[in-house]
């Protein structure tokens, strides 16, 4: 991961020199002194990558400095909360994750922040769906015999995960539902150790990230079944979609936005936004996010709003059926 994120930091450094700057860049007088990007994990992941990707060309685009600062813990509640309590001027801001922005709420019974309530939203950065994949010696090789397989072996189907309540559990908790079939979740501590056991054989499947399987499912070492994506992945053409496996709502995506804290003026919130969004579409920029696997959004405040607000209802409601809960 080191190598993609110099490979991000470097590319995104030599798109950045090619943005123009003018005075439109600077209404207001914002800014005037560095920004602080949090992100609430560790450098490396896909926050960080994000982050990291946008910055230079942010500079450029604004005039100051935007700093990365990683605060990792508590599954990002740190990080969410030092930006919750920041003071709503413009100059912290954060990167953080469909965990941090939505599933937090939904599955916490007590959590530090409100992501609702805390944060305006700046834009949707990325997104990636996951792919559903099994080991290589379990004998469904599509999402029908999968779902025919599970319904004649009851519980005995194991569905490994980086963790509870990360995307890729709360995908298989979803697709059970979907398919009123049944399984036993093997959460593990990150998704590295979960895709270690699925290729030797320890755990059946897993709703894996398309980036972080996508060279072991190219190489045999894993069998895609499908994508929990709107749309076939460009890299896996003939895997389809659960859509066209015949699993109806089932459309899932991990994804990283933007944010800075509740209050901050409605003028600031746009400019950033604005310059985010252009900052995401510069095309080198874009095909370095592609080449790592994600699918660049870079949509409005309110639009990154709504969403938000409609994936805190969808986990909600699913966390809640599954009866899910976390202290």
């Amino acid at each position: 991961m080191n190598r993609l994120l110099s490979a991000v930091a470097v590319t995104a450094a030599a798109a950045g020199a090619a943005l123009p700057v003018g005075p439109a860049a600077h209404a207001a007088g914002y800014p005037d002194k560095p920004v602080t990007m949090i992100v609430p994990f560790v450098p490396g992941g896909s926050s960080d990558i994000t982050a990291r990707s946008v910055t230079p060309a942010l500079t450029k685009l604004l005039g100051q400095t935007f700093v990365v600062e990683n605060k990792p813990g508590a599954n990002s509640a740190i990080g969410a909360q030092a930006l919750a309590r920041a003071t709503p001027d413009g100059y912290t801001m954060m990167v953080g994750s469909i965990g941090t922005f939505a599933i937090n709420e939904a599955l916490y019974k007590t959590l530090s922040y409100n992501p609702s309530k805390d944060f305006e939203y700046l834009t949707q950065a990325v997104r990636n769906p996951n792919v559903l994949v099994a080991s290589p010696n379990f004998p469904a090789a599509t999402v029908a015999e999968l779902v025919d397989y599970a319904k004649k072996n009851p519980g005995k189907v194991s569905y490994a995960s980086s963790g509870t309540g990360s995307s890729d559990h709360l995908s298989a908790v979803l697709f059970r539902q979907r398919t009123q079939s049944t399984g036993v979740d093997v959460p593990y501590r990150g998704g590295g150790a979960a895709i270690a056991d699925l290729i030797g054989g320890q755990v059946n499947v897993s709703f894996q990230n398309l980036g972080a399987v996508q060279t072991h499912i190219k190489a045999g070492k894993l069998k895609a079944l499908a994508i929990t994506g709107d749309a076939r992945a460009a890299d896996l053409p003939d895997v389809p979609t659960l859509t066209e496996a015949g699993i109806k709502d089932m459309v899932v995506y991990s994804w990283q936005g933007f944010a800075v804290p509740k209050g901050t003026p409605a003028p600031i919130v746009q400019q950033l936004s604005k310059a985010l969004q252009t900052a995401l579409r510069e095309p080198q920029t874009e095909k370095t996010l592609q080449g790592l696997g994600f699918e660049v959004v870079a949509n409005t405040p309110q639009q990154f709003t709504a969403f938000q607000q409609a994936e805190v209802k969808r986990w909600k409601d699913v966390i809640k059926q599954a009866n899910i809960q976390l202290e």
